[in-house]
């Protein structure tokens, strides 16, 4: 028997479809905070900021590094345009613990050249994914 509480998500690239399934609930963070929508939310669209995208199945969570993008927020359907999103086998540990030591000393050291909001951002990012590899 179907679960009624289930809602249609869609999560796609520029170079894939991420994601395609039934889902009982999806959380990510939004320019706005931080939101969880379940069936029959209102409809809406937003602005993705970075974070982590955790995704609830029938048969439990997966979770995501989810970079930047929209969602458009129907009542039965979700679709999130993204940026990037990376499952956590795709994400390379170094790589991510190096972009963070980057984005902390930039903000460290900031000279008036220094794009602040760039490295808050990048900051973000390289969190989202330490934290999806934990």
């Amino acid at each position: 028997m179907a679960d009624n509480n289930l809602f249609s998500l869609r999560i796609i690239t520029p170079d894939r479809v991420f994601y395609k399934g039934e889902v009982s609930m999806v959380e990510f963070n939004t320019t706005e905070g931080e939101i969880g929508i379940y069936k029959k939310h209102v409809p809406t669209t937003v602005i993705i900021e970075p974070g982590i995208l955790t995704i609830t199945e029938e048969d439990g969570q997966k979770e995501a590094a989810l970079h930047a993008g929209f969602a458009e927020i129907l009542q039965d359907e979700v679709v999130i345009l993204a940026e990037i999103v990376e499952w956590p086998e795709e994400i390379d540990e170094q790589r991510a613990q190096a972009a963070r030591e980057r984005a902390e000393e930039r903000l460290r050291s900031k000279t008036p050249e220094t794009d602040v909001l760039r490295a808050e951002t990048a900051l973000l990012r390289a969190m989202a994914r330490i934290h999806v590899l934990k």
